[in-house]
């Protein structure tokens, strides 16, 4: 019986202009297209290490 990971509900508040190249394709990649649009997306190791590392542009509620 799979386990139920824990969903997360991302927003974009800051914008990846003047932002190196490597954190665009971070945002990009957790499925962020522009400011204030928002994704849910599960908690995986992955997923939250790729949120650490552009927390500043963004918004995590847990769902």
């Amino acid at each position: 019986m799979a386990k139920h990971m824990e969903k997360l509900r991302i927003t974009a508040v800051k914008s990846v202009i003047d932002r190196s190249q490597r954190q665009k394709d971070t945002v990009r990649a957790l499925g962020l297209r522009k400011m204030n649009h928002t994704v849910e997306v599960e908690a995986t190791p992955q997923v939250m290490g790729m949120i650490e590392k552009v927390k500043h542009l963004l918004k995590v509620e847990k769902v």
